[in-house]
């Protein structure tokens, strides 16, 4: 039987828990790359003649879905052994999820102390309905057992339309938030939030994640920014802790017994007290 005195202790216990359970999940998922690539190859990568290497939120590599991508990679193997390459990989990723991913199959051995320029044209005609946007890209290249052998991320500038996936996900996201902003705001008028802090806390947590995550895809969508896990992971970090911390500081809600109760202590302070 759980006393008074242990409340005081369990609840700090399994705040704990739960913050550093949601912490481990979202950087799991938001920073969770390819195995590593072999440090004794490198890989130099140009796209439509532009430099994957020099890419950022401000100079990206543009992917247009209307036309054909140039790719030029040279790989250098500066190891001791010959390196098989199987296929090159082009892909993009938000908050840990994939919105689009080109493979193409090639079969190409390196061999040590050399180099070796792979040139071939990508048809990026089903991006248009993939993504759009300023998203974090990355081009690998991986040997027959789909090891990374070499890797390069970018910043891609994808030519898509706000109807494709990436884009509806981001309208999705608006949708959950205003409904969790409704659904808050009328708890509140109401009375309807719980009387445990944590809990109050916990309700409003979820709608900072959701302002961080439409956040980290609307900039992303009108090209202010590209968001990096580093990146989206502090924003919907920062929104949900502040969010929390609103909702655990709400005063406790007043039933409507006890606003009855208080008016009826009221309204007997000035009731007479003898008869006339």
């Amino acid at each position: 039987m759980t006393t008074a005195s242990d409340r005081p202790v369990a609840r700090p216990v399994a705040l704990a828990v739960l913050v550093a359970t949601a912490i481990t999940v979202v950087a799991a998922i938001g920073f969770a790359r390819p195995a590593r690539a072999d440090d004794g190859v490198s890989l130099s990568t140009t796209i439509d003649g532009t430099e994957v290497a020099g890419s950022s939120a401000t100079h990206p590599v543009a992917l247009r879905p209307d036309s054909t991508a140039e790719l030029d990679l040279e790989i250098t193997n500066n190891g001791g052994d010959p390196v098989t390459l199987r296929t090159v990989q082009l892909n993009g990723r938000v908050v840990g999820l994939t919105f689009f991913d080109y493979a193409t199959s090639v079969d190409l051995t390196v061999d040590p102390g050399t180099s070796t320029h792979l040139r071939y044209v990508l048809d990026l005609t089903g991006l248009d309905g993939q993504a759009t946007g300023l998203i974090p890209a990355q081009l690998s290249v991986r040997d027959s057992q789909r090891q990374v052998v070499a890797s390069q991320d970018f910043v891609a500038d994808v030519r898509g339309s706000l109807r494709s996936v990436y884009g509806l996900f981001g309208l999705a996201l608006l949708i959950v938030l205003v409904g969790a902003l409704a659904g808050a705001a009328f708890a509140i008028a109401t009375h309807r939030m719980p009387r445990n802090r944590l809990r109050r806390g916990l309700r409003m947590l979820t709608v900072g994640i959701g302002l961080g995550l439409v956040l980290v895809f609307t900039l992303s969508a009108v090209r202010v920014w590209s968001p990096s896990p580093a990146r989206w992971f502090v924003v919907v970090a920062i929104s949900a802790l502040v969010f929390f911390v609103l909702g655990y500081l709400t005063p406790a809600p007043v039933d409507d017994e006890e606003l009855d109760d208080e008016d009826e202590v009221d309204e007997s302070e000035f009731a007479p007290t003898g008869a006339p």
